[in-house]
């Protein structure tokens, strides 16, 4: 990998890791349109890590809190009715379902997810079901003619059921092209929570599993299947560039529609599969041997 090509995979992520548009999914495609190859999963793995530290940074004030009280609480009973403690726990929760399918697939996420008909299906579908989400979470908030606008949760009504759904919605991002966010956000919103709860508890749910994959991935780079500078390179830009994304998306969707971002799935879904069905794009392009 040069260092140009470290520079615009950093720059990729960065801007697309917390935007429900599939960071992995445009990693994979950038590579695939630019005629490199494809930079794999523990690139993708370990440059996480940089856009989770500007998670870290971001929401570093509610991640002192949580962490605090849940450590408190292991020695004292009073604080585990505390809504930060039962935070950490609901996190811990939450991050199983990716855990233990992400070692159980990890073959499948290295090989057959990275399939360009499976990542444009992912894109559609998954866009789709965020339209929807995003659609009854318009209704419920603004309501209509005929009823009322819904309350809708926040986080202090999280619980251990939707915290184990807000985790298995989490692993769905195991395939390129579904979207950690997207998939998390989707979930929160069809189990009525807020646009800025659903979106807070993905940004905090993808820090340990995003933390602990990129660490597993440290290996690869050290037997050589990853060149070190340009991977670290490549995080480093993809730190900046996300704690941009993160102010930003934080405050566009407390005023704003996901509805850009569904359009832009589906259009980039159906642009793939044009260009694959049509020879242009070969479904493996890039791959190591392909």
């Amino acid at each position: 990998m040069s260092w140009f090509e470290s520079l615009i995979l950093g720059l990729v992520q960065g801007l697309t890791e917390f935007l429900p548009i599939s960071s992995s999914a445009h990693l994979r495609l950038t590579a695939a349109f630019a005629g490199w190859e494809d930079p794999g999963a523990a690139f993708t793995a370990i440059t996480q890590i940089g856009t989770e530290t500007a998670v870290l940074i971001y929401f570093r004030a509610d991640i002192a809190r949580i962490v605090s009280a849940w450590f408190r609480s292991l020695t004292d009973k009073a604080m585990r009715a505390d809504h930060d403690a039962q935070m950490g726990w609901l996190v811990i929760v939450g991050s199983i379902p990716i855990g233990v399918l992400g070692i159980t697939l990890k073959d499948q996420i290295e090989g057959p997810f990275r399939d360009l008909r499976l990542i444009a299906t992912t894109l559609i579908v998954m866009g789709i079901v965020l339209g929807v989400a995003d659609r009854l979470a318009a209704r419920d908030e603004t309501g209509g003619r005929h009823r009322a606008a819904k309350q809708r949760k926040t986080l202090r009504e999280l619980n251990v059921r939707d915290g184990l759904i807000y985790g298995f919605c989490q692993a769905m991002a195991l395939i390129p092209g579904v979207s950690r966010s997207g998939a998390t956000i989707s979930g929160g919103l069809l189990m009525g929570y807020t646009r800025e709860s659903a979106a807070r508890y993905s940004f905090l749910l993808a820090i340990p599993a995003v933390l602990a994959s990129g660490a597993y991935e440290l290996k690869d780079a050290g037997e050589g299947h990853v060149s070190w500078g340009p991977t670290i390179f490549a995080t480093v830009v993809a730190f900046f560039v996300g704690y941009a994304v993160i102010a930003w998306f934080m405050k566009f969707i407390t005023t704003k529609s996901f509805m850009p971002f569904v359009i832009y799935r589906i259009l980039l879904g159906l642009l793939i599969f044009a260009l694959v069905g049509a020879g242009v794009l070969s479904p493996h392009a890039g791959e190591s041997g392909s």
